[in-house]
């Protein structure tokens, strides 16, 4: 008996925290913060998109609590049920007490309570007793009161309501939110997640051919709750929308189908798009007719319960033609090669055990080239959210593709090559950013042009510098250069020797290798060295790494049929950046370098195909919450009670809210029911304290 009633007190306490306005309110708190992360954090991004913005500490942080995808994470929809519950109980616990309030009209009320309302005066009639009545409830039936009278054995009291409607407020509010948070369940993840759990529905990878996956991933065309994305190239079409669940993704069938015919956009001054459209055009499945129908940001199509929204654009297939350029030692000529973006093609045939995936291109590249704030330093670890910029500098860097390089352990990297070159500090190069995963930032080749702005003495230079046939022809050349022929052989022997290792030593790993061979000898040294010894050492294999390219560009121009150039300052710069982007490409961790010479742009739309039931209940619920607020503002209940005596009559008057004009209010009345009664109002008026 104890724990029964134990339970049923638990119960009860549960329900009362449920229903109650701290508990509701405490939710709605949750719910806004959540929502204003929504707004401000995009949403379903790419992961290395998050990456980038919020750097590596915080992005995982943020991933664990779902804030990029706030809508549909399992928290906001838990809060959204309980909060649809706790309104739920609070209208069933209010309703039959406010109901009964609305429809009382305390006509009991005792003289002594009347006495103590904030609002009451004591009037003293002269009109005759038996008229009294009938001329006070004229005049409360003139002012639009309905009222009731109770007999008693004293006098008789009027009691009388107005604006009781402005209660249904409370109602049409609560059912308000009852319904948008309805609204929001059937439109969120929960119904999909419903399926996959009771209706043996089940994710499958989304890297694989359309006819390869299988029925348990595919939802029919009625089904009644979904927010999918739809890409079609230019010339296709496509009937069925993309569903991404956790890793993996289910086609949703469509209705109908969507042809592209052409994809239109338009850009600002600075490259940036400034508005796109898609000219669609839409076969029903079941009658087989079709229309025509633009679409575009803001301008969605609706057909057959299903709303098709402009959310972004792609690269379709573009046809990319590429100049493969060999980074391996030898003299070996560029060879083309053609490609379409999304597409594999094996480079056996080309003396490479690699697999080109060609994954995007973009023709226009807005990118900011505005300088990094004072702390860039906060942004290598916490992201980019983290920097400020000192100003905004959007320039079209033109054509970029991106593709991986895939080996055959299945091992792959990731490029983003910019097709024109690009000016940095006033000279240009061009650019390759390379990482090993998407969790990495890019890492980036600068190869720069010569005078006349090609990249080919680059590539020719580098293929001499690290041929090991031609170590001794290169160290032979600027042994001659640096040293007379009256000079001793051993020091012309010596030179060559180092200038041969200094090339043995680079290509096997850079400056790095360099550094550690100094290190190794001065270690092995009777006396260590000092580091002023070091950096002397440095310096001059430095200096010998710069006379080599020297002597591989004056050869490479030599094979190429053009004269030697005098040496001079003018060249020096070119020198250094060769140096540094020879360096660079030791690490690029590829054995080519895939320079895009021509293309053929192909757009395609993404469109967002969405079935939203909830959104009926939404509109419903905003008109409610609307009309519920406007009652519970504008209507106001009053109550005025008239207690007619033999020799007094009594006014009170009570409001559910004090607003500016109930003073005013109550003695427009009791000057109104004074002036029948034959009794002067304004100088009985009385306010309790």
């Amino acid at each position: 008996m104890q724990r029964a009633t134990a339970r049923a007190s638990s119960l009860e306490a549960s329900i009362e925290l449920l229903s109650s306005m701290r508990f509701a309110i405490s939710l709605l708190t949750v719910l806004a913060i959540a929502s204003v992360i929504g707004a401000v954090v995009q949403q379903n991004e790419p992961a290395n998109a998050y990456l980038n913005q919020f750097g590596q500490f915080w992005e995982p942080v943020f991933a664990s609590i779902g804030l990029y995808a706030v809508y549909s994470a399992k928290w906001f929809l838990a809060i959204l049920a309980f909060l649809v519950l706790s309104t739920v109980l609070c209208i069933v616990r209010q309703s039959v007490p406010m109901l009964r309030e609305m429809r009382g009209f305390r006509e009991h009320a005792r003289e002594a309570s009347l006495r103590l309302f904030a609002r009451h005066a004591s009037l003293a009639p002269t009109l005759p007793h038996e008229a009294r009545r009938g001329a006070v409830t004229a005049y409360l039936t003139g002012a639009g009161f309905r009222f009731r009278v109770d007999e008693r054995e004293d006098g008789v009291l009027i009691a009388a309501r107005q604006g009781a409607a402005g209660r249904i407020g409370y109602f049409l509010a609560h059912a308000a939110i009852v319904l948008i948070c309805a609204g929001g369940l059937l439109d969120g993840n929960l119904p999909l997640a419903l399926q996959i759990r009771l209706g043996g529905k089940s994710p499958t990878s989304g890297d694989q051919p359309l006819a390869r996956i299988p029925a348990s991933a595919r939802l029919d065309p009625d089904n009644w709750s979904y927010h999918g994305n739809v890409y079609i190239p230019e010339g296709g079409s496509t009937d069925f929308a993309v569903l991404n669940v956790d890793d993996g993704v289910l086609l949703q069938s469509l209705p109908f189908k969507i042809a592209l015919k052409r994809f239109r956009i338009d850009y600002y001054a600075s490259g940036m798009p400034r508005r796109y459209a898609s000219d669609l055009v839409i076969t029903d499945s079941d009658s087989g007719q079709s229309f025509e129908r633009t679409i575009e940001v803001n301008k969605p199509l609706e057909y057959r319960g299903v709303t098709l929204f402009q959310s972004s654009f792609d690269d379709g297939g573009s046809i990319l033609r590429f100049a493969l350029r060999d980074l391996a030692p030898g003299a070996r000529p560029p060879h083309p090669l053609d490609g379409e973006v999304g597409t594999r093609l094996p480079l056996a045939k080309f003396g490479y055990g690699y697999t080109l995936e060609i994954s995007g291109f973009r023709p226009i590249n807005v990118e900011n080239i505005a300088p990094p704030s004072d702390n860039e330093r906060f942004g290598s670890f916490f992201g980019s959210g983290a920097q400020t910029q000192n100003g905004e500098n959007l320039r079209n860097l033109g054509p970029v593709y991106s593709f991986k390089l895939r080996d055959e352990a299945g091992q792959a990297r990731e490029f983003n090559n910019y097709m024109l070159p690009l000016e940095i500090e006033g000279r240009k190069y061009l650019v390759s950013g390379v990482r090993a995963s998407q969790a990495e930032a890019f890492h980036y080749l600068r190869i720069p042009l010569d005078s006349d702005g090609k990249a080919d003495t680059w590539f020719a230079i580098r293929q001499l510098f690290f041929d090991p046939e031609r170590r001794a022809a290169l160290a032979e050349r600027l042994t001659a250069r640096m040293l007379d022929t009256s000079d001793e052989s051993t020091m012309r022997e010596r030179l060559k020797e180092t200038a041969e290792n200094t090339l043995a030593l680079f290509a096997r790993g850079g400056l790095a290798a360099i550094s550690d061979f100094i290190d190794s000898t001065e270690s092995a040294a009777e006396h260590p060295a000092s580091e002023e010894d070091r950096q002397r050492a440095g310096a001059a294999f430095i200096q010998i790494l710069q006379g080599l390219i020297w002597d591989a560009w004056m050869s490479a121009r030599e094979a190429s049929g053009h004269d030697a150039l005098e040496i001079g300052d003018e060249h020096a710069q070119f020198i250094r950046d060769t140096l540094i982007a020879l360096v660079d490409s030791i690490q690029y961790g590829a054995p080519l370098y895939l320079q895009l010479t021509d293309y053929k742009h192909r757009q395609a739309t993404v469109l967002q195909a969405a079935r939203a039931p909830g959104k009926s209940l939404v509109y419903t619920g905003s008109l409610l919450l609307a009309l519920g607020v406007f009652a519970m503002l504008y209507i106001r209940e009053r109550r005025l009670f008239v207690l007619l005596k033999a020799d007094e009559a009594l006014v009170a008057m009570s409001s559910n809210r004090k607003t500016i004009d109930t003073d005013e209010t109550f003695a427009r009345h009791c000057t109104g029911i004074g002036a029948i009664l034959g009794a002067a109002c304004t100088n009985n008026l009385q306010e309790s304290p």
